[in-house]
């Protein structure tokens, strides 16, 4: 098992980790979280050996395996079956071996070898390596290809590959699915949820790892918590622990106000000196509750387009490639402010290709793209992230936009996305993939598109920013399309699934879980789409239905509208109540000399608490109306 014992970790002068216990047991699979930065890699680094601990042992067993993926991308002229087959050392060395035999002319050596190679079912590894290939997204005879012929991001697939080949009993993964589409990432989901050994996963995707961990290893504020369960346990979990401990903190507080109070009121006096000194003793021993650090540090909202044209695109069969390679074919799609969308397919199919036609960055071979005058695009993929300044600030970029915007107006809203005080100024080169990937998002927010375009958004997004991303888009009310292999964020911000498969956009009247048998039953050669999708309704139909949904989303508004303005309202007056509470706890204010206000307080409070039930009554009823006319409208 992997043990560690009081293990301390600083970077510089900063505290990654107080010192912490941890034990994993052969065969758990942990999933490892926390903000981005909190010392999730370093964790890492230390099992592996890369870093040492400042205080604290880690243990593990001699004869372990340790699997990791290297930061470095791998290159060379190396066939990839060949490249992802090194990953089995045991392998290479029993095969390193029997040529050794074979050169020296010791058959019996080589008998004992061969024999061992049989055991471990080492003849069939070159079948494993290309099953390996194919299921993150290599086509078939694709594993003869030199390493140095395939773009960053496969390569990045072949270093995974090579990790999972190896006969580990311990496996560390950070961040897996960055770089695999949905098909790849359910694919690695069900062969995890298989491996035998000990796993260790740092992930963004909730719904991998729900599919695939038992215990959440969580980082907080240098702090080490195990929860047993998955990600959704772990949420729940938490949300209980951290409100039972801001009740707490809440009583504490009060404590120690009353104690200050004594103190404060009476160590002028001789007779209650003592007293109060012991007091002031009793306070300086407390040991302090933090208070429950729930709030995310991001919080954005679209802004309204300048206008709202309908349609916003028409496609009308549409063909699109690159050179004379035909990708796409007969596309015909109509979007309107309000449509939502999802696109699935395996890989190579032509999502990105569809995406950039949308976006008007690559031309029609054939057909038409119409675009409504006013049509304002937000396009989001990760080359967007690649065009930004490295020695220009965040601030700057947003300048750049918008030259008549107040500094101050743009440092807010900079500030919703986690820019704040010196990071907003400062040139971004050194910034992180994912503190970049939120800038590239922060710029086309705001634009104010009305029609958005999400090509794989969450890559590098911690779970905070996901989450935050998630709520902006619930209620962005212009178009979506969005191809991205994080489930949740489809499954809560989309409500149509399109699968561009064979050249072809077809509706997907299926789930994400359809998809996935799908997926499976393509593998096996059968490419029919679910029933319900085999009798779609005619293009005229599905676009009638479209505008019906897009029109009863605008009734739908207002009432979103006072719904939320109502919780805002809410919010208001429980912090108002929150804090009259806390005034009405003081000890010096029950003193006879202080009677009138106290009298004032309790009026105030009594008129609060009315207009609490009475706003809290109201949300309630708001609620309950926006259900009823969701229910009416779809």
């Amino acid at each position: 098992m992997l043990q560690l014992r009081q293990v301390g970790l600083h970077r510089g002068p900063r505290l990654l980790l107080e010192p912490v216990d941890l034990t994993l047991y052969p065969g758990q699979k942990v999933g490892l979280t926390g903000a981005n930065g909190c010392g999730k890699s370093s964790l890492f680094a230390l099992i592996q050996g890369e870093l040492t601990a400042d205080t604290g042992e880690i243990l593990l067993p001699p004869a372990w395996e340790i699997a990791h993926v290297a930061q470095q991308s791998p290159q060379g002229p190396q066939p990839a079956r060949e490249f992802v087959l090194d990953g089995d050392r045991e392998l290479r060395r029993i095969q390193q071996a029997i040529a050794a035999a074979e050169a020296a002319g010791d058959g019996l050596r080589q008998g004992e070898l061969h024999a061992r190679l049989e055991a471990m079912d080492g003849y069939q590894a070159p079948a494993r390596a290309a099953r390996l290939l194919h299921g993150l997204g290599f086509a078939p005879g694709e594993e003869t290809r030199p390493v140095d012929t395939w773009s960053g991001g496969w390569r990045r697939r072949l270093a995974l590959a090579r990790t999972l080949m190896c006969r580990s009993d311990l496996l560390l993964l950070d961040e897996p699915t960055n770089h695999l589409d949905l098909d790849a990432v359910i694919w690695l989901e069900s062969w995890l949820r298989a491996y035998p050994g000990t796993l260790l996963l740092i992930s963004h995707d909730r719904d991998f790892l729900d599919a695939i961990v038992d215990h959440i290893a969580h980082i907080e504020q240098t702090r080490l918590t195990l929860y047993g369960g998955n990600y959704s346990a772990f949420e729940r979990l938490r949300a209980e622990r951290l409100a039972q401990q801001q009740v707490t903190y809440d009583r504490q507080q009060r404590e120690i106000a009353r104690i200050q109070g004594f103190v404060n009121r009476f160590r002028a006096q001789a007779n209650k000196a003592r007293q109060a000194q012991s007091r002031l003793k009793a306070l300086e021993r407390l040991e302090r509750i933090a208070p429950a650090h729930v709030d995310t540090p991001f919080g954005f909202t679209f802004r309204p387009p300048p206008s709202r044209p309908h349609p916003l695109l028409v496609l009308e069969g549409v063909g699109a490639g690159y050179g004379e390679r035909q990708v796409l074919s007969g596309l015909d799609l109509v979007l309107a402010p309000g449509d939502r969308l999802g696109l699935l397919g395996p890989n190579g199919a032509g999502k990105s290709t569809l995406i950039k036609l949308l976006a008007g960055e690559r031309p029609a071979h054939t057909g038409r793209r119409l675009a409504a005058q006013g049509l304002r695009v937000g396009y989001f993929a990760q080359h967007q992230m690649e065009q930004l300044r490295l020695d220009d600030s965040p601030l700057r970029h947003l300048q750049r936009l918008d030259p008549e915007a107040s500094d101050q107006e743009l440092r807010d809203f900079l500030g919703g996305f986690a820019f704040v005080g010196d990071q907003a100024l400062a040139p971004i080169a050194p910034f992180s993939g994912g503190e970049k990937a939120r800038l590239a998002l922060a710029l086309i927010v705001w634009q104010r598109p009305n029609l958005l375009l999400l090509d794989e958004p969450t890559n590098h997004l911690d779970l905070d920013m996901r989450h935050a991303l998630s709520e902006a888009l619930q209620e962005f009310d212009g178009a979506l399309v969005v191809v991205s292999h994080d489930r949740h964020l489809l499954r809560v911000t989309v409500e149509e699934l399109y699968l561009v498969d064979d050249g072809r956009l077809t509706p997907f009247t299926g789930d994400l879980e359809a998809y996935a048998a799908w997926l499976t039953r393509r593998q096996n050669g059968d490419t029919r789409l679910e029933s319900a999708s085999g009798h779609a309704a005619s293009e005229s139909s599905r676009k009638i239905q479209r505008r019906r949904e897009a029109d009863a989303r605008g009734r739908l508004q207002p009432l979103r509208q006072r719904l939320k303005s109502l919780e805002q309202r809410l919010d208001h007056l429980t912090t108002r109540h929150r804090d009259l509470e806390q005034r009405l706890a003081e000890a010096s204010l029950y003193a006879p000399e202080h009677k009138a206000r106290l009298l004032a307080l309790l009026e105030e409070k009594r008129q609060l608490d009315a207009d609490l039930e009475a706003a809290e009554t109201d949300w309630l009823e708001a609620g309950e109306a926006l259900e009823r006319q969701i229910g009416h409208s779809f």
